[in-house]
């Protein structure tokens, strides 16, 4: 049964077919339109390391880096991407450069200490995880709720806070009863980012 409708049925629908693909629009707009050279790259860099391929990640946010050399999130995803592949000297270099362009950022002196922290520097990673916390001590809440559900974290993962408290209490003890690293809780923590 074919039933005719009024024009102002068809107005409003058009009206609202018209709101849709100019909102659609206005979306692709302000996702494209505000990137910098190298933001796509990061982009794909974060999405990759997401999935756990840190040599690709790598890949991408060098590709990122090549665009602008600059490119701060890219300094971090590179750092964090050979943090996991285990080659500490390369992520200290990326967060290195990272902390000259922008030395205000508390971030990258967690991510220095995290680095510092896998590679054994513990006393150095102490001190980066105090002065990150003096500059931001936002940094202290850790994983978010809604990551931990995005990422199916059950159990709330350790902070910075957490972290610093245990090395101060481990450089309490005399150097032969300390214990700075615990491999196999260690290799359980899953990488993320604020």
């Amino acid at each position: 049964m074919s039933q005719k409708y009024g024009p102002l049925y068809q107005f409003t629908k058009w009206v609202a077919i018209c709101g849709g693909v100019l909102w659609i629009g206005f979306e692709f707009y302000r996702q494209f339109a505000g990137m910098e050279p190298g933001d796509i790259s990061y982009i794909d860099g974060n999405q990759v390391f997401k999935d756990g391929h840190y040599e690709r990640a790598a890949g991408y946010f060098n590709a990122s880096l090549e665009a602008d050399p600059n490119h701060g999130p890219a300094l971090r995803g590179l750092a964090n991407s050979y943090i996991q592949i285990k080659r500490y000297a390369d992520a200290l270099a990326a967060i290195e450069r990272a902390i000259q362009i922008n030395p205000e950022f508390a971030g990258n002196y967690v991510l220095r200490g995290i680095i510092y922290d896998h590679s054994g520097r513990h006393k150095q990673a102490l001190d980066d995880y105090e002065r990150s916390l003096k500059m931001d001590p936002e940094i202290a809440e850790g994983m978010h709720w809604l990551d931990r559900l995005l990422f199916n974290v059950q159990e709330k993962p350790p902070t910075i806070e957490d972290r610093l408290d245990y090395l101060r209490k481990q450089f309490a003890l005399p150097a032969s009863e300390r214990v700075l690293q615990i491999p196999d809780v260690d290799a359980r923590q899953r990488p993320y980012e604020r």
